[in-house]
């Protein structure tokens, strides 16, 4: 059963995306499943310590930066929807 899920991205990284995955014949969704898949796959004590196959490559470029965000409460996130749709 599929599930609906939001996300944000770097602008940039969405239209490399898209992009990838128009040229592989795949939707961006299942491209994303996929990539989830993997990650999930097996226990990695940290993203630093997940194998980037060469296709995840092409698709990012430049350095990788994680970016923790503080855990947001219900509110907080209720006041970011309402407010990004004035």
């Amino acid at each position: 059963m599929d599930t609906k899920l939001t996300l944000s991205f770097n602008q940039d990284v969405v239209v490399r995306a898209k992009k990838y995955a128009a040229e592989n014949n795949i939707s961006l969704s299942r491209l994303i499943e996929h990539l989830l898949t993997q990650v999930t796959a097996k226990e990695y004590k940290s993203l630093e310590d997940f194998p980037i196959s060469d296709w995840v490559s092409m698709v990012a470029e430049g350095e990788v930066e994680y970016k923790k965000m503080p855990k947001s409460t219900r509110k907080d996130s209720k006041n970011e929807y309402y407010s990004s749709k004035k």
